[in-house]
Parts: structure tokens; sequence; C-alpha cells
């Protein structure tokens, strides 16, 4: 049996901008602490949702270090470090370990997909680079590349690959994988709309986008089935199924950004080529997130009271 990294829900966090498109780091460690208090279970430094695609490497070290530090080993950091050229994600992950991450994400290569055996041999070239642990990712909507499961059992004969965010939605492959390699390879739901479903074929928990703005629910979701109350994760799950739809109305992470903005955090926007919503989905957005309180300047929102706390403080500054 392998160490698991974390059990229930880990948020994959979005990297705040300024107007001038900088990294917000103010804005960072005011998101990590809301994580913090609403026991969120890890913290995924610059992955997809993290927008580390548009991240410089200075950036994403950055990024990384400055989540690691705030975190104080309170929970894991784990560090978004994928690649599609093997000696760049070799690269990336020996600096994420310097700047104190706990263990790494590591999607399939995309545009020059590769073989089965292709797989093999670049995911375990990562995993001998450094001494953390590694979760892969597969997401084969987002790379048009799938880690099939046979290719997990021969993966998760290294010691370093401990765990998979599965994100392909296919569950008849979550419980082959499940079947295949059992407590060697753990699983976390990638998708925040299947979470109940995948904790019942064995997974660990979910690497979330909900719990950006959710962390509480999400956690909760996954805790009460540990806990042998599958039918309060599945009452949550369904009670929340719309918001989490309607954070995937736009490529991920511009709705979720913009709910926090609705929210009141002021992340800013998403780097280019990734551009404000439409805005018909926009409003859709907010109708959604009025409807579960969630908007800042609804007085029924436990938003409110924070939002004018900050708009006053940002009058004061000027």
């Amino acid at each position: 049996m392998k160490h698991t990294i974390f059990t229930g829900a880990g948020v994959a966090l979005v990297t705040p901008f300024k107007e001038n498109g900088s990294v917000y780091f103010e804005k960072l460690e005011e998101l990590i602490d809301f994580q913090l208090k609403n026991h969120t279970d890890a913290i995924v430094a610059a992955g997809t949702t993290g927008e580390a695609s548009t991240l410089s490497d200075k950036e994403h070290f950055e990024v990384i270090r400055f989540i690691a530090s705030c975190v104080g080993h309170r929970v894991p950091v784990i560090a978004g470090a994928g690649s599609n050229c093997t000696e760049h994600a070799v690269e990336l992950s020996r600096q994420a370990e310097k700047a104190g991450a706990d263990a790494l994400l590591h999607v399939t290569p995309y545009y020059n997909k590769t073989s089965q055996q292709g797989l093999v041999y670049h995911f375990n070239a990562i995993a001998d680079a450094s001494d953390l642990p590694v979760i892969l990712y597969n997401i084969p909507s987002r790379t048009g590349l799938n880690i099939q499961p046979e290719t997990y059992l021969r993966l998760c004969e290294n010691e370093k690959i401990v765990a998979v965010k599965e994100a392909s939605g296919n569950f008849s492959q979550i419980a082959k994988i499940s079947s295949l390699c059992k407590d060697r390879l753990d699983i976390y739901s990638g998708n925040d709309d299947q979470i109940t479903s995948a904790l019942a074929l064995g997974a660990k928990g979910v690497i979330s986008v909900l719990s950006n703005i959710m962390p509480k629910v999400a956690h909760d979701i996954c805790e009460s089935f540990f806990n042998h109350h599958p039918e309060t994760s599945d009452e949550l799950q369904i009670e929340y199924l719309e918001l989490i739809e309607a954070l995937f109305y736009d490529m991920n992470p511009i709705p979720v950004k913009q709910a926090l903005n609705y929210m009141g955090w002021d992340v800013g926007e998403c780097r280019l080529p990734l551009c404000e919503m439409e805005p018909v989905m926009a409003e859709k957005l907010l109708k959604v997130m009025k409807k579960y309180k969630l908007v800042a300047k609804d007085p029924g929102s436990v938003y409110y009271k924070r939002a004018s706390i900050l708009h006053e403080n940002r009058r004061q500054t000027l």
C-alpha cells in the first residue's frame, strides 16, 4: 500500500491577476486563508485552473513557493508540473520540489500525443526526477490522449506514482483501474458532478473546481461518504449540481473566476487566449449564483458584508 497524499476535496486553485496582468499575491493569500478556514483538504497550485499554461516558469515557481509558504504544511500542496515535453516536465518537477510542494500533478502530454509506451517512459522519467509523489492527470477531452487501465497498472509499479486524477468521465474505466491497481494507485475524481459516483468505486476524493467557491461543500460531500452517510453525500451532490454545471458554462477557469468576482473576491480576468464570458452566458451564471445566495451585491448573501468592506478599503486607498 502506498502513502495517500490526501483524502477528501482538494481545490484546483485559481491564480488571481491584477488589472495589469501580474499575479495578485495579496489576493492569493486571501483565497488560501478562505480555503483553509473552510476545511479544504489539499491545494493544487498552478494547475489547469490556475492557468499554468500562461504563467512563465518564473511565475509558476513563485506561485508554488508562495502557496507552500502560506499553507505551512497544514494541508498538502500539490504542484501542477505537467508539460508535453518530458525534459521540461522534469525541470518543473525539480523546481516545484525546491519551492516547497508536497506532491506533483502531471497531465498527459498534449498536442504531440504519444503512445501508451511513451506514457510509461514519460511518467517514469518524471517520477524518478524528484523525491515527491506523483499524481497522474488523465483528461482526454483536453489532451486527446487517454491513459489505458493496463498502462496505469504498469505505471503504479513505480513507487513514486501514487495516484491519478481521473477526468475521463468513464466509470467503466475507473472501475477497471480500481480492480487492476487496487491499493497501489489512489483515484481522485476530476469531475465535480461525479464525486459520489467515483467515491462509490473506491476514489479517495476529488480535485475540485467547485472548491474555489464552496470548499466546505466539496469537503462535506466526501466526508459524509467516508463517515458512512452516503445518502448525505448524494443529497449534497444533487443539491449543488446546477452550480457545478454553471462553473463549466465556458472553458475552465473562465466561469469560476467570474463566479469568484461575483462573490466579491476580485480575482481578475483570465490571461489570453482565455477571454471573458459572452454576456448571455455571464448573465446565466449570475442567475445561478444568485439562486445559491453567492453574489456579493445581494444583501441576502453571506459575502455582502465582506464585499462592502473590501469596497470601502479600496475607496480609502484611492
